[in-house]
């Protein structure tokens, strides 16, 4: 039997929930199709959960000087395992509080992965229950990327998806990729006393921000004892019982790094597949899928927002374009998008943040 909706929507993340929570709200018939947590990435092992921990070692780096400050303790211990347990809790409670509101914007909810059959009908896996709706919104997000030579195993080769729930800290750490997510976790782990090192391709930590903001955050990271390699390639691994040992060039020179655990935070890629676009024709370009300012794909009636359109793999602008496509399927007056204005932040120490143009991409267009 299929059930026939005005809006259908795959992917129950911070563009998925508020897309359909809008449709909810302009009296949309709208269900939201989602084969794993309610929040998405964001709210499970993301945004929420990492930002619950950094706070914990936000409150770890006034401990560690707290003879500044003339406090003194005996036998103090951070116990990392309940900090985990905390950012769960956390969890649980945004996650609730999504439920809620779809409840109370008279959204369905469907168990399962959901995809396109044309027609406007939505397949569900693994039942294969079906649902019609006059629009569908893909909002699959993304997943950590990998690289050929860092095999992921879940174990001594991570993503940031095991190490937010990792409750149990490695001695030591090779983190790869110096941008928001590196960072934040070469700080957090530190905070706790894990030897850490940060590798990074490119010439500089954080390299979209400000040429300015590198240094700072570069001589921060000295001070707190975490060893950073900028301008170095990830060349192989080995694994085995004593720890992970990492290869490394930089600048021609072949370097080991020895650790418990490599951590690969190396962005994200988008979770096109198996959604059945190709059947369709729906076009992408390195598996993002290609919309308008509307959020339309080329064919009509199918959108897709969030980090699956590869515009900014930011919560906040996947919930915009989830707004701004809602909208214009209801026939409201929209306005585009200003991508270049949306406000990004980096919870590392000192905490990151900026919006616009950098200096450099200032000058190269002429400013």
């Amino acid at each position: 039997m299929t059930t026939s909706y005005d809006l259908a929507v795959i992917g129950a993340g911070p563009g998925g929930y508020v897309a359909a929570i809008r449709a909810g709200q302009l009296g949309l018939k709208t269900v939201i199709v989602e084969k794993e947590n309610l929040g998405g990435v964001c709210l499970n092992w993301g945004c929420i959960p990492s930002k619950a921990l950094l706070k914990n070692a936000e409150i770890l780096s006034y401990i560690n000087r707290a003879d500044e400050f003339g406090f003194t303790f005996d036998n103090f211990h951070a116990d990392y395992s309940v900090a985990v347990e905390r950012s769960r809790k956390v969890v649980g409670r945004n996650t609730r509080g999504v439920a809620y509101l779809l409840r109370k914007n008279n959204v369905d909810r469907v168990e399962g992965a959901g995809r396109l059959k044309g027609n406007g009908v939505v397949e569900v896996a693994p039942d294969g229950g079906q649902i019609s709706a006059k629009s569908i919104i893909i909002a699959t997000g993304a997943r950590p990327r990998t690289i050929p030579p860092l095999p992921v195993d879940g174990e001594q080769i991570i993503t940031s998806r095991e190490a937010i729930v990792l409750s149990q800290l490695p001695s030591s750490v090779v983190i790869v990729g110096g941008g928001a997510i590196g960072v934040e976790f070469a700080y957090l782990y530190r905070m706790y006393g894990v030897e850490v090192t940060v590798v990074e391709l490119l010439p500089r930590l954080v390299p979209l921000e400000d040429d300015d903001i590198s240094p700072i955050l570069e001589k921060s990271f000295s001070r707190h004892g975490i060893n950073v390699l900028t301008g170095t390639a990830v060349t192989g691994v080995e694994t085995g019982p004593g720890g992970v040992t990492l290869k490394v060039n930089k600048d021609g020179v072949e370097q080991s790094l020895a650790a418990d655990k490599v951590l690969v935070a190396i962005g994200v890629q988008p979770n096109s597949e198996d959604l059945g676009l190709e059947d369709l024709g729906v076009a992408t370009e390195g598996g993002n899928i290609q919309v308008d300012d509307n959020m339309s794909t080329n064919v009509p009636g199918v959108y897709a927002i969030g980090d699956v359109t590869g515009k900014l793999a930011l919560a906040h602008v996947a919930s915009a374009q989830g707004v701004a496509a809602v909208e214009h399927i209801a026939g409201l007056e929209t306005q585009p998008l200003d991508y270049q204005s949306m406000p990004r932040a980096t919870y590392c120490n000192p905490q990151i943040a900026s919006f616009g143009l950098t200096e450099s991409q200032a000058r190269d267009q002429g400013y």
